[in-house]
């Protein structure tokens, strides 16, 4: 089997050749954890978990890297007050680093609920401005980078006069980018509009500043992943993966920054999971279509008619392709809850199947291990690996009802490939095996959201919660040592 991967640098598929045999390197840009992460960075994060589970069921040893950004940033205009974590500490009277271990924290507990496999290593932007400030003092020593004013900046026109090419992966062209960009965030500091930041000067007012060469201040955005990348899997790794919406002008930004400072593209592979929608329109705070991950899974939202376990959650994500976009809507749910009943269903039958040496089946079961391989590595293509595991399912309950038989040689090979696609490689669960203790998980989180309720005064939520609770026959205690629950 050869597994082939959408490169996006190269805009086709490409036949994935690890720069070590048998090994693969891959970073994923993590979380900015100043707000409870949204539905949209669990799709990006679950499909990357899809190709992690992916790849090590296709026997490679994978080194997974997937950072936490927790050093605040300015946005386009440059004003300190848009820095989206000076904004949210002031917003809860909070220290910077009391919002970013709260977010943290909420970022792993959603990501656990929709059982998504650890990192490897998970390192934090804070926790490497020492190499950042080593990489920034490199660039500027080579002459891809100056000093201006307490902060430094990346030259994109020196870039490209040695050759290079900033727009690559993006397929953007230099002069059309250098006419249409305004200077909003150099405030005049700037040799050219389309330069980006690598260190960035703090004024008074910003409250999270380091030490450097240059004064206090705090690293650009795009150089924390390359000094996290770079340091744990090589000056030249295999796969990088993020979000659509990252190409430009992070990507763009870490691929020049990895050339200008070691002299090769810093990644073989770049890797950009699709979008998420929902009925049909983007989910935005400011038009309304927006719920979190919490509220899906719990029910309290306007847009779903009930509540979905996280595993159906998953495995509705899981039938669009990483690099489509994917459209959630109530009937996409209810649907989802549907065929992922049948699925388990179909798996308990299968342990209860008798199986017949004398007669021949009528499905070939080498020929769809075939073409769910062929699936899963033809750019790790979900939908259509559910698609043939619909097939064995078909089969099963055949076999179920006398209309099929199968060896107990087949019989044994059908329940482990197929365990092993639903469970190890999909990551799917069983809600049946797994029902006490996500039901723990699960009411963990909603008294956590319900004391965030009660924090931040909003009282009306904090008793829909428990209301809502007690009339599932789920009641709520407070004490001093915090709020357990009662199942009546």
């Amino acid at each position: 089997m050869q597994l082939k991967i959408y490169n996006s640098l190269a805009g086709e598929k490409e036949i994935f050749k690890p720069i070590l045999e048998g090994n693969v390197g891959m970073y994923v840009c993590g979380p900015t954890v100043y707000s409870n992460v949204h539905l949209g960075n669990v799709r990006t994060f679950l499909s990357f978990d899809f190709i992690y589970r992916s790849l090590m069921h296709l026997g490679y040893k994978v080194r997974y890297v997937r950072n936490i950004t927790d050093a605040g940033h300015l946005t386009d205009d440059g004003d300190v007050n848009n820095d989206r974590f000076v904004k949210q500490t002031r917003l809860e009277k909070l220290e910077p680093m009391e919002i970013v271990q709260k977010y943290t924290v909420d970022f792993h507990k959603v990501l656990d609920m929709f059982n998504l496999l650890p990192p490897n290593i998970e390192p934090t932007a804070t926790g490497h401005i020492v190499e950042q400030i080593e990489l920034t003092q490199k660039l500027i020593e080579t002459g891809f980078a100056y000093e201006s004013n307490g902060s430094v900046y990346f030259d994109v026109l020196e870039y490209n006069a040695r050759g290079l090419n900033y727009g690559e992966l993006s397929k953007r062209n230099i002069e059309e980018l250098f006419a249409n960009t305004r200077d909003l965030d150099g405030q005049g500091e700037k040799k050219n509009p389309q330069d980006f930041a690598l260190w960035k000067k703090a004024s008074p007012a910003h409250i999270m500043r380091w030490n450097s060469p240059w004064g206090e201040g705090f690293p650009g955005w795009h150089l924390e992943c390359t000094a996290m990348s770079t340091k744990y899997l090589g000056e030249t790794f295999d796969i990088h993966g993020g979000g659509m919406d990252l190409k430009f002008p992070h990507h763009e930004c870490e691929i020049a920054q990895g050339k200008a400072c070691n002299g090769a593209s810093p990644v073989n592979y770049w890797m950009h999971a699709n979008m998420l929608t929902m009925n049909s329109q983007r989910m935005s705070k400011s038009t309304g279509n927006y719920i979190l991950p919490m509220q899906l899974v719990s029910g309290e939202n306007d847009f779903f008619e009930k509540s979905f376990h996280p595993a159906i959650v998953r495995f509705c994500f899981l039938q669009a392709h990483y690099r489509s976009v994917l459209d959630i809507s109530n009937d996409a749910m209810l649907a989802s809850e549907k065929g992922f009943s049948r699925l388990m269903e179909a798996l308990k039958i299968l342990n209860s199947i008798t199986p017949n040496d004398e007669k021949q089946s009528g499905f070939n079961l080498e020929d769809w291990k075939t073409k769910c391989y062929d699936a899963l590595t033809d750019d790790f293509n979900s939908p259509v690996l559910i698609a043939h595991l619909f097939e064995a399912v078909k089969f099963i309950f055949a076999l179920k009802d006398e209309k099929e038989t199968i060896s107990a040689k087949d019989l044994e090979d059908l329940k482990s490939t197929l365990n092993a696609f639903v469970f190890d490689v999909l990551g799917l669960q069983n809600i049946e095996e797994n029902n006490n203790e996500k039901l723990d998980q699960t009411l963990q989180v909603l008294i956590e959201l319900r004391n965030q309720a009660r924090k931040s005064k909003n009282f009306d939520l904090s008793d829909q919660i428990r209301d809502k609770l007690l009339a599932e026959g789920i009641e709520l205690k407070d004490g001093r040592e915090g709020t357990t629950y009662v199942l009546n």
